[in-house]
C-alpha cells in the first residue's frame, strides 16, 4: 500500500472527475491533472532536489489544493510529511520545525514571512511557495519536472514512515505522533465501515490539513469521490454545502454548535447531506437531539486521537434507537472498539475491568491504525505503547454490550475533599440550561477542599444568564460536591486544531500563581 497513489486508481478510471475544489481560492482540480501534479512533485522532490527516502518535507499553509499534492507526492516517492501547525507562536514553530529536521519546506505566500524564519533558524535547505503573494517557485519546480510515474514509487514498503501529526497539546506539550502508509491505510479502513462511504459522497474538510481528519479526508478520495476543501466559518460551511452537494464532513462537536447557531439556519438546501460525524469531546445530549432534528442525516460519534486515528464508533443505528428510547444513555457513550481496533479497560494495576458501567479504567487500544511512536521521543514511545496496546490516558467505564463511556481525562479529573469529580459529567450538567452554547470545567486550587470546581461558559447569540442561573441548572443533574462552585462568561474557549477545548490554557493560571479560591 502506498497513499501516495490514491489519485492513480481514478485517475485511471475517470481522469475528467472532480478530485479538489479549493473554495477559497476558486481552484478545481480532476483527478486526472492530481495525478500528474503528485508525479511531477515526486520527481522533482527526488530528482533535482535529489531528497533521499525518509526526509522530511514541511508544509505551512492553510487548507488548499497544494497542500493536498505535497501529502500524495511525498508519500508516493518515501518521503515524510512533517505538517506545521500555522496558529502557533513562532517560537513553538520553529522548535517543532527544528525537531524535525525538514530538507524542504513547502509554503503558501501567505505565511512568506514566517517561511524565512523557519528556514533560517531551523536550517531547511530549499524552500517553495504557492498561491496567491507567493514568488511562484512551486510551479516552477513542478514544470520542470517529469510527469512520468518516479521510479521510487515502486521502493515504498508498507511500514515505511509517511506522516508526522502533531497532537493537539491539550494536556501539555505538542508531540508528533508518527504513521506509517499501512498505520494511515487502517485506519482509512476503519472509517469506511463506520461511515459506509460510496463513491457517489462528496466530502467536506472542516478540519485544518496539519492534523489526523486530512485521513478522513484521503479516505473519501481513496473511494473516487471529490474533496471540498474550506477554511472552516459556520455560515461558509453552510452554503458550501448547500452548493457543492456535499454528502459528508467531519463536524467538531464545537463546530456543529455553531453552524446550528447561524442566522436563518433552517433556509439553506442541506438535502445532500448523508451522513454527519462528529467528535471532539462529548456532546451532551440535548446538542446530539438537536443536531439529529436540525440536519437531514444520519450522526455517528468518531472518538479517536492524533495517535490512533478514530478508535471507536457510535452507529447510526445507536443514535436513532436512542432517540427512539431504545438505550438513550448510549448518547453519552463513545461507541464500541472500530472495525480494525480491540479497545480493554484497566485499572492502575493493568488488571482489567469488569463492563459493570461503574467501575472506571485507563482506555487501551490495539489496531494496526496506531502511530509507530513519537518523533524522536523514545522516553514517551514506551510510556504510551506497551506489549502492543496504546494507552490513551482517556478514562472511561464500559457496559456489557462493549459501548465505552469517557468519564474525562485522567489529567482533568478533578479531586476535591477528597471526592473524584469528573469535568464531562459537570459539563453535561451545565448544558441542561438552554442558553448554553459551549463550556469547560477544571479544577482551580482552594485552600479548604485543595480543588474546587470551575466552569467557563460561552453563550448562545442573543441568550443571557447569570452564574447562578448556571450553578442552579447544574445542581439539579448533580450531587452538591460536584456542581460548579464560580461561572465565568467569555465569547469563546481556547481549542486545539482538533477543536478540542484546550483546558489547560484555561486551568494553568490559577495553578502557575498559586490563585486560592474558595
Amino acid at each position: 500500500m502506498n497513499i501516495g497513489m490514491i489519485p492513480s486508481k481514478t485517475a485511471r478510471l475517470a481522469p475528467a472527475r472532480e478530485a479538489l475544489i479549493d473554495v477559497s481560492s476558486g481552484r478545481r482540480l480532476t483527478f486526472g491533472d492530481l495525478d500528474e501534479r503528485v508525479r511531477r512533485l515526486g520527481n522533482a522532490l527526488m530528482g533535482p532536489l535529489g531528497l533521499s527516502k525518509g526526509a522530511r518535507v514541511a508544509v505551512l499553509a492553510r487548507n488548499c489544493i497544494e497542500y493536498m499534492e505535497v501529502y500524495y507526492g511525498c508519500a508516493r516517492v518515501g518521503l515524510i510529511v512533517q505538517p506545521l501547525n500555522w496558529r502557533l507562536g513562532g517560537e513553538e514553530l520553529v522548535k517543532i520545525a527544528s525537531g524535525g529536521d525538514p530538507a524542504v519546506l513547502m509554503y503558501s505566500g501567505e505565511y512568506a514571512e514566517m517561511a524565512a524564519t523557519l528556514a533560517a533558524r531551523a536550517g531547511i535547505p530549499a524552500s517553495f511557495a504557492f498561491g496567491e503573494g507567493s514568488d511562484g517557485s512551486y510551479e516552477a519546480l513542478l514544470a520542470q519536472a517529469s510527469a512520468e510515474e518516479p521510479v521510487q514509487s515502486a521502493l515504498v514498503a508498507d511500514d515505511d514512515p509517511v506522516l508526522i501529526l502533531y497532537t493537539g497539546g491539550t494536556t501539555g506539550e505538542s508531540k508528533g505522533a508518527l504513521h506509517t502508509h499501512r498505520s494511515l491505510f487502517a485506519g482509512m479502513i476503519n472509517q469506511t465501515v463506520a461511515e459506509r462511504i460510496v463513491p457517489s459522497d462528496v466530502y467536506m474538510l472542516t478540519g485544518q490539513m496539519f492534523h489526523i481528519p486530512v485521513g478522513l479526508a484521503m479516505n473519501y478520495m481513496a473511494h473516487g469521490c471529490p474533496l471540498v476543501l474550506i477554511n472552516f466559518e459556520a455560515k461558509l460551511a453552510l452554503e458550501v454545502i448547500q452548493r457543492e452537494r456535499v454528502s459528508a464532513f467531519l463536524g467538531i462537536t464545537t463546530m456543529l454548535n455553531w453552524m446550528m447557531a447561524v442566522d436563518n439556519f433552517a433556509d439553506y438546501d442541506l438535502s445532500s447531506l448523508r451522513n454527519i460525524q462528529y467528535g471532539g469531546g462529548p456532546m451532551p445530549h440535548s446538542v446530539v437531539k438537536a443536531a439529529l432534528a436540525a440536519f437531514p442525516c444520519t450522526l455517528i460519534q468518531g472518538y479517536g486521537q492524533t495517535e490512533g486515528m478514530t478508535m471507536s464508533f457510535l452507529s447510526q443505528e445507536d443514535h436513532a434507537n436512542a432517540v427512539a428510547g431504545i438505550h438513550p444513555e448510549r448518547l453519552s457513550s463513545c461507541g464500541r472498539e472500530g472495525f480494525m481496533t480491540t479497545i480493554k479497560l484497566v485499572d492502575r494495576q493493568g488488571e482489567p475491568v469488569p463492563r459493570d458501567g461503574v467501575t472506571p479504567g485507563e482506555i487501551l487500544v490495539q489496531s494496526e491504525a496506531n502511530m509507530v511512536g513519537y518523533w524522536q521521543r523514545p522516553d514517551l514511545t514506551a510510556d504510551t505503547l506497551r506489549d502492543g496496546w496504546m494507552y490513551t490516558g482517556d478514562v472511561a467505564v464500559w457496559d456489557e454490550d462493549g459501548y465505552v463511556f469517557i468519564v474525562d481525562r485522567a489529567k482533568d479529573m478533578i479531586i476535591s475533599g477528597g471526592e473524584n469529580i469528573y469535568s464531562t459529567q459537570v459539563e453535561a450538567a451545565i448544558h441542561q440550561h438552554p442558553a448554553v452554547l459551549e463550556s469547560a470545567v477544571f479544577g482551580v486550587p482552594d485552600a479548604e477542599w485543595g480543588e474546587s470546581v470551575k466552569a467557563v461558559v460561552v453563550l448562545k447569540p442573543g441568550m443571557q444568564a447569570t452564574e447562578q442561573d448556571i450553578i442552579a441548572a447544574a445542581s439539579e443533574h448533580l450531587a452538591s460536591y460536584q456542581k460548579p462552585r464560580s461561572v465565568d462568561f467569555v465569547d469563546s474557549l481556547p481549542k486545539a486544531p482538533t477543536g478540542k477545548i484546550l483546558k489547560r490554557a484555561l486551568r494553568d493560571p490559577y495553578w502557575n500563581q498559586g490563585e486560592r479560591k474558595v
